[in-house]
């Protein structure tokens, strides 16, 4: 009866081992306003990728839950349309003690280059704009436009069977103060010539995605995230897809 129990005990254990293990991953996000939709239906996305490809996800519309502590139950962090200011101190810290050391990898979206003075008492959060290439928000196309994506690197894991060039549809293609090349590695630009909306507002080497190799966390910026269109995209979700797996280290 004991060699029952013994047999039984590590045949549990040896499933237990043979199950891989399941990655959590905090998204932060804005509900509500223009870029809802886009948020609605990335979320969506986010939960049937997870359910696939061995991963949870975990909402968080406010930044104040952000400790040390907090951070160490997840794998990864994305930040969905969601601002790098407001964050306590304590905050600021912890994010960036995770990505110095490699506790978990990042991806941002869209509103996490709004790099600026943006509100009283909310001075730029210096290390960040220096992860994110050094750049200071200055405008956006209000209007909206489609533009092509060209991809620069197409042999880095993110641009893995992502088309070379991707039409991105009803974008804002944030403008900075500097282009972030040379402090950053671009994974691909906008070709401000395609734009389908008559504009001046253009950086002329304008680069959207790109990651920060000096550390020790995997990172990605991506520019886009305005649309839910992008969610219907086979190049975009590619791309969505291989960014998770990458700063998961999958």
């Amino acid at each position: 009866m004991k060699a029952l129990q013994i047999l039984a005990a590590l045949v549990t254990v040896l499933a237990a081992s043979c199950t891989p293990k399941q990655n959590e991953i905090l998204v932060l996000t804005e509900r509500g306003g223009q870029h809802g939709p886009f948020t609605d239906a990335a979320l969506q996305w986010l939960a049937d990728e997870g359910a696939e490809n061995g991963y949870t996800i975990t909402e968080i519309n406010t930044a104040a839950p952000i400790t040390k502590d907090f951070l160490e139950r997840f794998d990864a962090i994305i930040q969905l349309d969601y601002p790098p200011f407001g964050w306590s101190e304590e905050g600021q810290k912890a994010f960036q003690e995770y990505i110095e050391e490699g506790k978990g990898g990042w991806i941002g979206f869209h509103h996490a280059t709004l790099i600026g003075e943006f509100r009283e008492g909310y001075p730029i959060w210096k290390w960040f704009q220096r992860l994110l290439g050094g750049i200071t928000y200055t405008n956006y196309i209000e209007e909206l436009t489609d533009g092509t994506m060209i991809v620069e690197d197409p042999e880095h894991p993110v641009m893995q069977g992502v088309s070379p060039t991707v039409i991105i549809p009803d974008d804002e293609f944030y403008t900075y103060d500097i282009s972030p090349r040379g402090n950053v590695h671009v994974l691909a630009r906008v070709d401000e010539d395609t734009y389908t909306t008559p504009t001046d507002i253009k950086m002329g080497d304008h680069p959207v995605v790109w990651c920060n190799d000096k550390v020790k966390g995997r990172n990605l910026y991506i520019q886009m995230g305005h649309s839910p269109k992008l969610l219907d995209d086979p190049d975009f979700t590619r791309m969505f897809a291989n960014a998770i797996d990458w700063v998961l280290d999958k």
